[in-house]
């Protein structure tokens, strides 16, 4: 038996999301038409407002409403640190946390040979612009995923800003809290014994 045509678009625009399977799309289109109606114009006016009221930064790359972006507008944030993600959502991750307080930088992706992607593929030459504007920056965190095609877009980024005098650093990356030793693979475990601090 076939679906009726409305609710299998709306399987496969459930498909196209990332993770999202054809049990788990049949599963929200049938929620979907289950919903209040007023419910559904609000969900639906959320997805129209998301693609038209939202843009990315032109100092930092991340995702706004307004340009520049609150983060960048905020002169109360260390001016001298900025901290280099992949995602905007690492920004929302990281601010999270309420541990960093400087600026950051949007990549939107990793170095990736594969799937064609080089250094004209990100947002990497506003990086470095931004660096040779201001001048009060003393330190970037690169904090992209310990990844190869992450660790390979680390030391590119190292290699073009180190000679300007500004330090580079590298989260450090290991053992996560609660997780046992032999479990870990080695390359967690190597960087764990890297990234170590004194206690």
């Amino acid at each position: 038996m076939q679906y009726p045509e409305a609710i299998a678009k709306l399987i496969d625009s459930y498909m196209k999301l990332p993770g999202v399977g054809s049990k788990t799309a049949t599963r929200l289109a049938f929620y979907t038409v289950d919903m209040n109606e007023d419910d559904v114009k609000e969900f639906s006016k959320a997805l129209i407002a998301t693609k038209n009221d939202l843009h990315y930064c032109s100092i930092c790359g991340n995702l706004t409403d307004e340009d520049p972006c609150e983060i960048c507008r905020d002169k109360s944030r260390d001016q001298s640190t900025i901290l280099v993600v992949e995602e905007p959502k690492d920004v929302m991750v990281m601010e999270k946390v309420q541990e960093y307080h400087g600026l950051y930088h949007v990549l939107h992706g990793v170095l990736s040979p594969i799937e064609g992607k080089g250094p004209e593929d990100l947002n990497i030459s506003s990086l470095i612009k931004r660096l040779q504007k201001n001048k009060t920056v003393k330190e970037v965190i690169v904090a992209t995923n310990a990844t190869p095609e992450g660790e390979a877009t680390a030391m590119y980024l190292s290699k073009l800003i180190k000679p300007a005098g500004i330090k580079v650093t590298r989260l450090a990356h290991g053992l996560s809290v609660g997780s046992d030793i032999e479990y870990a693979d080695e390359v967690t475990l190597f960087k764990a014994v890297q990234g170590r601090t004194e206690i």
